[in-house]
This record gives structure tokens, sequence and C-alpha cells, in this order.
């Protein structure tokens, strides 16, 4: 677990000590020390402009970051006049320890300037808490850090509203206070004292009529913690305690209190044009530099508005408020999972082996193994819930009816009738894709003529009985197998086409129970007589012991199927992990939980996943982590019980070690960035009561996949504070497979006796939405907390070379010299060896053009002042506020009529403006270079890999042949497979990379357009990516 960042932390410093107020005020410093039982910055929610101004006349103290690296501790203030920044205290005369904000050019966010970057205290600085002024005509910059995100984010906001509005500021500031809130609760208000039967609306509402409303906006809000608000102003202006009325100042104080979210005001502000409210110009830029949405109108726009806007006069003139961009930002539009996964959108037409099936151990139970209940409800439940392979152990049972039951434990029995039933109803109410039913059977002859009837009486004609193909290397798809059983059970041999025959029993219980002895021997499987028509029934998955990895390749059928007890399963994973993947191909391999686990207990799935292992038995019935893990994992292909495999586990010819702690070969890595924001109404855990109604909340994040990808972060914890904690903590994990990663949140209150669960959500790495997102929190059990939400920002990058991310700057640049390239191996047979090598000069020149396409748009986005998240259109709409000459003018355009838009100067230059059209150019000729070279390498890497594969049938021959015996054969056979996977990577990388450059320079034209930085150009007009989604391509 990495260390959080904690608030304060030690930098070398000149100046006075840190102060012990979080926000750094003069009051702060002034103020005799108490106990504070807020969380937020002050009494009062940052809601405006004049808020955030305000708080800047009084001052704070902040860090000024040099290009030395010493940090010195001032304090910072705004003149009473609103003309210039000051601080004390300074070694410089008064009148120069101060910039005039009229000279201001830029107020930035981040540690995006070259002092931050190349500073040796860029660790120890929260991205959150850093902000830089770019001032005066050589682009100077003040590079600051505050204690805490709000502070930031209060400098940011008040200092981009002054260089708007420069000495119009204070009559903006006196026009804002009509806002279109104010307005809109003024109208609710008098809406309400009607409905009390009260004309006369000074005379206020009832009590209970103002908590109602605070409600309705906010639903998740304490009821009795209002009222006591309301109460609590009541006293402090000494109204009469028995006035049961609450009066519109009163009613409009406690809704800004509880329905005002300072984070997403200075969200709100980042994007307004006039820093109070979104019109329709404002809010098509944050859908699509933020959000990812593409396709966007002002009619889009606008049609979100007349959604979310609450006031009438919002909606009529097109303007989203406060109160409507919260609307939206906590709808299910901004719902963290991709909303196209909640139906099925992958390829179903691959064979069964190419899926995950989402699989119930003893699926009867509802409680533990030895003692626990069985009850129908086990298969209802899991079926539900897309389960498509449950369990069944068949007994003899009294009166001639075959009951189930764990044979060797306590656990009272159900009719096999009964069970049948259950699933011939639910099979197919979740999803349409084949059930497996896996039968243990231990009944006699007789009553096994008793369970052939049930079945075919029951499931009949939906039961899977065309014998397999011969000829057939792979099982049919789910596709073709829709609305089909298929039972899992023991086989007669071919040679039994008239009689039943004897086969080894299955005895999961038995073996359970041998477990609990002290010293159990080992006894040989027994064996049974097998009913052939039951045998018959058994087509697709059919039953077989486990001998080694080479026995299976020589021998094994694809229709038939291996059981593995997890014990044996990671070892296994831990000793021939490519063994495991290659074997899994081509064959479905079930894994069940350890006998030893008699609670229920579940295994973690994903250390079966990454061997392939396609069907993982879950106790459905023991909630946690790992049934967190396989139920969000089964959620991202529309909950139907499948979900296809990454495409290098499926390949016929590919390396993957399931235990790698590094990167994949032929996978890109990606970089996740996650910030945590905040919380919302976070319940005190249950049953916990040691800190009455008091929450801590701190958050972790949690990524599980493959070794490599497997840690957590967290954040600090915001004490006494449930309702809307602010945590405001970035966070960055390298993802080297992502199609096996999983993002988890969990929310836990931290306590000294021990830190309880308040809830979390799973989620696989493919269904997040990039961008602002609220995070909905589930229990322990998996139900939804009501009103109980994270709100994140989400990204995700491409990894990038260059060292640690404070040595990126624009000095850092990898040359070619450094640069790492991708080795092929040699395999000692010096036919294939030659073929490959044909390939060296081609996996440079391939790597050369992405990694300089890569470079160029990172030194671009590090000009252009913005995050290593940003994408080319945020970087566009960012340069948009500094070129601007004295008259206004721009002083840099582009034109976009060829397909790679040119930045063209509109007269001369300063030095910070020339480096950046310089920039541009050699990130316009990298990606130019992409578009026209890659085609052809590509293909000529693809020939190559043809070329190697016609050796892959003859290649123990040839290795025979060099002299290579045992594991020099092996290895050979290793390298083989790694070099094809290699081949294949670069391949697709290269086609990834053309793709994102022609998304790269749709971006740039379409920001251009949006910024107003294009030259008057005829026939000009939006080119919109196809790489996202539009608003109006998902699924309803």
């Amino acid at each position: 677990v990495c260390q959080c960042r904690r608030e304060g932390a030690e930098l070398e410093c000149g100046g006075p000590p840190p102060l012990s107020r979080q926000d750094g005020s003069r009051a702060g410093r002034e103020r005799k020390k108490t106990v504070s039982f807020s969380s937020s910055l002050s009494e009062k929610k940052i809601s405006s402009a004049a808020d955030c101004i305000h708080s800047m006349v009084e001052g704070s103290e902040l860090k000024k970051v040099r290009t030395n690296s010493r940090v010195y501790q001032r304090y910072y203030l705004l003149d009473a006049g609103l003309q210039a920044l000051c601080w004390e205290p300074s070694k410089k005369e008064s009148d120069k320890a101060r910039i005039s904000l009229a000279s201001i050019r830029e107020v930035r966010t981040g540690r995006n300037t070259e002092t931050f970057r190349t500073s040796g205290v860029y660790e120890q600085i929260s991205e959150d808490c850093a902000f830089s002024i770019i001032y005066g005509e050589l682009y100077e910059s003040l590079d600051l850090v505050a204690n805490s995100a709000e502070v930031a984010n209060i400098w940011v906001t008040g200092l981009r509203y002054l260089k708007q509005y420069g000495k119009h500021a204070l009559d903006m500031l006196a026009s804002s206070q009509d806002s279109l809130r104010h307005v809109w609760l003024e109208q609710l208000f008098s809406s309400a004292a009607d409905s009390d039967g009260h004309e006369d609306v000074d005379e206020g509402i009832r009590l209970q009529s103002a908590v109602s409303l605070i409600q309705s906006v906010n639903p998740g809000v304490n009821g009795g913690k209002v009222e006591h608000r309301f109460k609590e102003l009541q006293r402090v202006r000494e109204r009469m305690c028995g006035n049961e009325r609450v009066t519109k100042q009163e009613f409009i104080e406690v809704f800004h209190d509880f329905c005002t979210r300072p984070e997403i005001y200075f969200l709100l502000v980042q994007f307004s044009s006039n820093k109070e409210f979104l019109d329709t110009k404002d809010l098509m830029r944050f859908l699509e530099a933020e959000q990812g949405m593409a396709q966007v109108s002002e009619e889009t726009s606008l049609k979100l508005i007349q959604s979310h806007e609450p006031s009438e006069e919002g909606r009529q003139q097109g303007y989203l408020s406060l109160d409507g961009f919260t609307s939206y930002l906590t709808s299910s539009e901004c719902h963290l999972f991709e909303r196209e996964h909640g139906i099925v959108c992958q390829d179903m037409s691959q064979p069964l082996s190419h899926y995950y099936i989402n699989s119930s151990h003893n699926t009867y139970l509802i409680e533990d193994q030895f003692r626990g209940p069985s009850d129908i409800s086990g298969y209802i439940r899991a079926l539900k819930m897309g389960c498509r392979c449950v369990e069944v152990d068949v007994w003899d049972g009294p009166d001639e009816e075959p009951v189930v039951c764990t044979g060797h434990s306590l656990s009272p029995p159900l009719a096999w009738r009964c069970v049948l039933e259950a699933i011939g109803k639910y099979a197919f109410v979740a999803s349409e894709y084949p059930l497996i039913v896996c039968i243990e059977n231990h009944c006699s002859h007789q009553q096994q003529k008793v369970m052939w009837q049930h079945l075919m009486r029951i499931l009949g004609e939906r039961i899977h009985t065309d014998p397999p193909d011969g000829g057939e290397s792979y099982l049919p798809s789910p596709d073709a197998l829709r609305h089909r059983i298929l039972l899992k059970g023991k086989k007669l041999g071919s040679g039994s086409d008239v009689e039943d025959g004897e086969v080894s029993e299955e005895d999961e219980g038995a073996e359970m129970c041998q477990r609990l002895k002290s010293n159990p021997p080992q006894l040989p499987p027994k064996r049974f007589q097998l009913l052939k028509e039951l045998s018959d029934l058994v087509t697709l998955c059919c039953s077989i012991r486990f001998t080694d990895f080479q026995t299976s390749s020589e021998k094994q059928k694809s229709w038939e199927l291996c059981s593995f007890h997890e014990t044996l399963a990671l070892r296994l994973a831990s000793e021939s992990p490519g063994d495991f993947v290659n074997h899994n191909k081509h064959f479905l391999s079930r894994v069940y939980p350890s006998p030893m686990r008699i609670d229920s207990s579940n295994m973690n799935p994903q250390d079966l996943w990454k061997c392939g292992c396609q069907i993982v038995s879950m106790n459905f019935q023991t909630a946690g982590l790992m049934m967190d893990l396989n139920t969000a994992w089964f959620r991202q292909n529309g909950s139907c019980g499948y979900v296809l495999r990454p495409a290098i586990m499926r390949q016929e010819v590919s390396y993957f070690s399931a235990d790698t702690r590094d990167t994949v070969p032929g996978v890109s890595p990606q970089l996740l960035h996650v910030k945590v924001i905040s919380g919302q109404n976070l319940p005190k855990p249950r049953g916990s009561g040691a800190k009455g109604n008091v929450v801590d909340p701190y958050v972790y994040v949690e990524i599980h996949g493959i070794p490599a990808d497997c840690t957590e972060r967290r954040t600090r914890t915001v004490t006494q504070n449930g309702d809307n904690p602010i945590f405001d903590e970035s966070f960055e994990f390298q993802i080297n497979l992502p199609e096996l990663a999983m993002v988890r949140f969990v929310v836990l209150d931290d306590d000294f006796i021990g830190d309880e669960f308040i809830g979390q959500y799973t989620i696989p790495l493919e269904c997040l939405q990039p961008g602002y997102r609220h995070v909905p929190l589930q229990s322990l059990t998996g139900e939804e907390l009501p009103h109980a939400k994270l709100f994140v920002h989400v990204a995700l990058t491409n990894r990038r070379g260059g060292g640690k991310p404070h040595k990126r700057g624009l000095s850092v640049r990898k040359a070619r010299k450094g640069r790492d390239y991708t080795a092929l191996r040699d395999l000692g047979v010096r036919a294939v060896d030659d073929v490959f090598k044909m390939a060296a000069p081609q996996l440079r020149e391939a790597t050369d053009l992405r990694e300089n396409m890569q470079n160029s748009v990172a030194v671009f986005r590090e000009l252009c002042g913005v995050s290593v998240v940003a994408n080319l259109m945020q970087c566009v709409l960012a340069l948009g506020s500094r070129v601007s000459g004295p008259d206004g003018v721009p002083l840099i355009l582009f034109d976009l009529r060829d397909q790679y838009p040119t930045l063209e100067p509109q007269g001369p230059l300063p030095d910070v403006l020339r480096r950046v059209v310089s920039t541009y150019d050699m990130m316009v000729q990298a990606s130019r270079a992409v578009i026209e070279l890659s085609d052809g390498i590509h293909d000529k890497i693809l020939h190559i890999q043809t070329m190697a594969m016609e050796f892959h049938e003859k290649l123990q021959s040839l290795a025979a042949k060099e002299g290579l015996k045992g594991r020099k054969v092996s290895r050979a056979l290793e390298s083989f497979s790694w070099n094809i996977t290699i081949l294949k990577g670069q391949a697709d990388l290269l086609k990834h990379a053309k793709a994102e450059v022609q998304e790269n320079m749709k971006q740039v034209h379409d920001a251009a357009l949006t910024g107003n930085l294009t030259k008057e150009c005829a026939g000009v007009r939006r080119v919109r990516s196809q790489t996202r989604r539009g608003q109006d391509d998902r699924p309803t």
C-alpha cells in the first residue's frame, strides 16, 4: 500500500512556520486554538465568485516554489481595490511585492509549469493544491501551493473572475446577487407558502414544509439535521421558540448550507464564461472536453438544460445553474459505469472456451457447507444474478425420489424434482445464453431412472443432446447454444452403445470430510453404475480426471472438462502458468473452492481468471470482496453470465504468463488517473455505536488484476463528516493488462478500535466512463446504499516514457539512442530465426513512429500548461486563454483547410508562443509520418508473422534436426510464441497509433472552432470524432 499524502507535508521553507488552521487565513493566525466540528473551509460554503474574492481579500498562507527547488511560505492577499495581488513578508519593497491583476495572462491549475516539473520537491506537492499565475510580457510564472485543494480552488476561481471582468468586476459581483438560484428559491418558497394556505409570504412556511422542500432537492440529507439547523438559526436570531414557521431568509440560508456542493461550483466556474452559470456553449465545451462525449451541439446542451435546470428562467434562456449542474452530475448520465456495457456488447460467436462463465458452487446452500440449510432460493437468486453454471449433488432419497444435498454434511435435502422446476423456471430469465448444470451423481441405478424421467419431463427439449463433432477442436459458441441447457457429468465410454456401464464417481463432499480428518488416507475414486440414458444427456461438458497438461494436449477432446479444487489449481497456476493458459484455449476448466472452506468463504476468482480458467465456482451466499469482484466482472457484458477473455488468452499462438509482474508482451499498458473528489451521504457503519452518529471516512482505491497491476492507494481521513466530505486527492496507476483489470472503491470509517466498512463499488476497467462521475456505493451484501455516492474524476492515458513525472519536462525527451525496443528471442532453429530477424528493422521503425508521435504530443501538452490526463481538445482550449494580444486579437490562429490543421502566427510572437508554434509543428510532422508510413510497416510485420507461422506445425521436428533436446525444445517453442505475440502486438499498436492521430487531429479541429481560434475559411465545419460515443448513440 502506498503512503497517502498528508496535509501540510514538510517542505524546505523560508518565512514563518506553518499554521495550524487548514486554510491558512489571517483569522486563523490571530484566533485562539479551538475545537472545530466542521470539516469545511469556513462556516459558509463557497458557491459564488463573491465568496472567493471575499476570502482572497482576507488572504491565505501559500507556499511559493522557486526554480532552485526552494519553497518560501508567504501570506498572499488581494488589495482592497481588487487591483493587485500582494504578499508578505518580502525582501522586496512593498510596491514590488505585488502583481498587477491587469498583467495576469493565465491562471493555471496543477503542477503544470516548467518550474514545478523540474523542481526537486515535485513529488511532495499535491497536484490538487498547486496553481500558477502567468503574468507580464515575458510570461513569468508565480508557482504556488495551497494547504488544501479548496483554498487552491478559491484562488484560481477568484483570479480568473477578476482577470475576465477587470475593473468591472465589482459591478458584476453586485449584479450577480439576483442569481438564477435566488430567484428560483424565492419562487419555490412562495409556492410552498401557497400550499400552506398563507397568502402573506412574510409569515413564512411550516417547518416541516421547509424540511421537505430541501429533501426534495437533496433526498439524501437527514431531515433531523435540517430541522435542527432551522431551530438553531431561530435561536441565534432570538425568535420565539414556539414559532414553528420558517422565513424566506432562513429557508434560503439553510438551503445553501445543505444543497451547495463547493466542489461542483469550482468545476462549474472552470467552464462558465461568466462564472455563475453555464450557457449552451459552455456546457458543450464541458461535455466534449471533459466527459468525452461526441456529436455534441448547442441543441444537445439545450436538451440537457431542459432536463436538469430547476429554474424556469434558466430553462427559457438556456442557462444551467449550480443546482441544474449538480442535478446533471448526479444523474444516471454521469454514472461511472458505461451504459453500453449494460447490454450484451461483446462478440458471442467465439468458442465456449473463450469466455469466463459466471458459476456457482453448491448452489442449493444458503449458509455454510457443513451445517447450513439448503433452499430452492439459492438457485433462484443465482440465476437471477446471471449465473450460467449451477451445481446439483444428487443422492438417493426416501420414497424412491432423489434428493439434492451435500451428502457428507448435516445440511437438509431438497427434492430433485423441485430443484429442476426452479432451474426450468428461471434458467433464462436473466440471460438467453447456455446454462451449465453440473450434476454430481451419487444415486443408485433405480433412482437414476427417476432422475432421468424428471430431467426429460421438466427440462426436456431445452437439454442439448446433439453428440459433439469428433473433428471439431473447439466447442460451439454461446450464440449457437442460446436457450440450451448443458449437463455436465460423467459419460460412458464410446464402446457402451447399449448397456449401462461403470464410471468413477465425483464426490467433492467426501473430499471435504477427508480433509477434516487429521491424517486422511488417499483413497482411489469410487466407481458406480451409470444409466446409459443419463450418459446420453451429457454432450459438451463431459467430466474427466486431470492428469497433467501434456496428457491433456495429446488426448483430451474439446468437449471434455476437468474440475480442479482450488489448491491444485493455484499450484498449477504457480508452477506452470503458461501451460495453464494454453490448456484453457481449447478446454473448459472448472475450479471449485477448497474443501477446507467449510464456512463457505470464497477464493479470489482473479487468481484463476488470469490463467484463463473459465468456470470459477463461487459461494454466492457469502458476501465480501471476492463476490464483489465476481459480480462486477460479469456486469460488463449485460450481466449475461459470459465475458470474452483477453485476446492474448484466446490466440492459438501467443505468449502470456499468468504470474507476470511486468508489462505484457504485445499489450500497451495504460495509465489510470483517479481523483477522489468528495463523498455524499455516507452512512454510519451498521452495528457501530462507539462514536454515536459521527463518521470519519476515508477511501481506498484498489486495482485488481494480474500481479503486476495489483495495488491500492488511500485518501486522508476527513473527520466528523459523512454528509459531504471533501477528499480532493489524485492517484495514478499503471495497468499492464487492461482487459483483466478491475477498480474497487472502498469507503471506511476511521476508528481507533478498528476501521469499519461503509460501502464499496467495483467496476471492470473496460467499463469506466472518463470524466467527472458519481459512484453509487453498495453495502456488504451488494445492495445499493440510498443516496450514498463518491464523486470522482477518471482518465485513461497511454503510458509515457521519460522516467518519473517531475523529469518529464521539456528537456527530458527520450532520444532514439536511449529508447527501449522490444526484442525478439532466438529459438536456436536457423530457418525460423532468419525469418524473425527480418522483422527487427520494421519493429524499430514502428516503435520510433509511435513514440515520436506520442512524445511530441506530450511536449505540446506541457507547453499548453495542462495536466498529463488532458487530451488535445483540452490543450487547444487552454491555449485560447493566453494567445490574445493587447487589443484582444489572437496572436495565433489555426488554418483548418488541410487534413492537418496548421498553427499560424498573426504577427510578432513572444518567445513562449513561438515555442508553442514550433512544438505544434513537430507534433504535426510526427503525426503525418504515422498516417503516411504506418500501413506499409503494419503489412510488412504481418507478412513476416504469416511466414513464421508456416513453421508452427513442424517446429518440433525442425528443433530435433538442429539437435535441440528436452528443455531446449520447450524453450524454443516458448520463444516462438513470444515472437509471434510481439509481432501481432506491435502491428496492433501501430494500427492504434494511426487511429490516435486521426482522433487527435479531429480534436484540434473541433477545439479550434469551439475556442474561436480559426482563420476565416469558407466551408470549414466541425469534424465529429467517431471513436467516442455520442449522446444519441447510447443504449437506453
